[in-house]
């Protein structure tokens, strides 16, 4: 499809309406977001950065870069901005996108940890495991509070599993891609061979691709889980499995459906086409499905999912230590029966709402 404004500068009133609707709806997902991590944080900031936090962090940060994007469209369009025109508007439609891929592979990373965890039977879990990262940060001694402010402003003391480095090294890389066709997009409003409009597409079909994918991952990993959790019999695993399983069907439907919307329409290109056609009730409707259906709802389905708090530092200290005391030497009675169950509980505790590290 084509897109092309009815007075040559603004969009019509329907597509403004539909813009402005989204910028209000990603606004408060945002404000959902940080109001959210700023009760987790100060209720165990000892704990530093979990990966909890970081969730909410990308989660808010990506939408209000839809905010930002939905206001400045408007403007752009109705002033004529040629830098948007060029590369500025395709750097601030790509990079929200960006941060929330990252924030849904930090999900998937956080689901794969949960099945390939190690089993407690082993005779040494392995280095750098979730449950290393908890034991190691709840079971050191008391700090003093300028340690504690330490550990919550500087990123040296974070603990970053292999998985986690995985999700920031594609999400630099996926980044320094934008970046990249970013400039060829730039050097392709000159007088040269490059076009702008392909190069775009490119991009946009590559990520809606990657979008794709993740989905499918999401998909694949929460049956594993849910049929991981079916076998616990407690309230508590019923209802985190269930919350898997939501978090999987809504993110398979829509990533679906915002990746098709990217493949056969120029939607994400909205943009770039100020001197084209537009069908204001069909582009907004295409609009509804790529953004709100796309991002918005699996953005707020994730912070529904992760409402509840986290318990405080204390409680998981003295989780840790009763663990540490019943696994002694002194228990006798049935060791393995008892190691299977504990495993089990455990890995229902480690669910979205524990206060995992990130």
């Amino acid at each position: 499809m084509m897109f092309q404004l009815n007075d040559g500068s603004c969009y019509p009133k329907a597509l403004v309406a539909v813009n402005v609707a989204l910028a209000c709806i990603d606004g408060g997902i945002a404000v959902l977001a940080f109001y959210q991590l700023i009760r987790i944080h100060s209720r165990n900031s000892q704990l530093g950065w979990t990966r909890q936090k970081a969730l909410y962090l990308m989660i808010g940060s990506s939408n209000v870069g839809y905010f930002v994007y939905f206001v400045l469209i408007l403007v752009a369009a109705c002033k004529g901005w040629l830098c948007w025109l060029h590369s500025c508007g395709f750097i601030v439609m790509a990079c929200p996108k960006i941060l929330f891929l990252a924030a849904f592979l930090l999900l998937l990373s956080f689901w794969v940890d949960l099945c390939h965890q190690p089993s407690d039977e082993d005779d040494e879990v392995e280095e750098g495991s979730p449950r290393v990262a908890l034991l190691e940060r709840t079971s050191s001694k008391p700090r003093s509070n300028a340690d504690s402010r330490r550990r919550c402003c500087s990123f040296r003391s974070m603990h970053v599993g292999s998985r986690q480095k995985v999700v920031i090294l594609v999400t630099a890389l996926v980044f320094v891609l934008m970046m990249v066709f970013a400039v060829l997009i730039w050097i392709g409003m000159g007088r040269n061979p490059i076009d702008s409009s392909v190069v775009t597409r490119v991009y946009v079909d590559l990520f809606a691709i990657v979008i794709l994918l993740l989905g499918g991952a999401l998909t694949c990993y929460g049956l594993l889980l849910f049929l991981k959790m079916s076998k616990v019999r407690s309230e508590r695993a019923s209802s985190e499995m269930w919350k898997v399983a939501g978090l999987a069907i809504v993110s398979v439907i829509c990533f679906t459906s915002s990746a098709c919307v990217a493949l056969f329409t120029d939607i994400p290109m909205l943009y770039h086409w100020h001197q084209q056609q537009v069908n204001g009730v069909y582009t907004s409707l295409l609009l509804i499905l790529y953004y709100f259906i796309g991002s918005s709802v699996p953005s707020a389905f994730v912070l529904w999912v992760m409402r509840e708090l986290p318990p405080s530092i204390a409680i998981s200290i003295q989780e840790s230590r009763t663990i540490s005391f019943i696994t002694d030497s002194s228990v006798t009675v049935h060791p393995q029966r008892w190691t299977a169950a504990a495993s089990l509980q455990n890995q229902v505790q480690m669910l979205l709402p524990s206060p995992l590290l990130f």
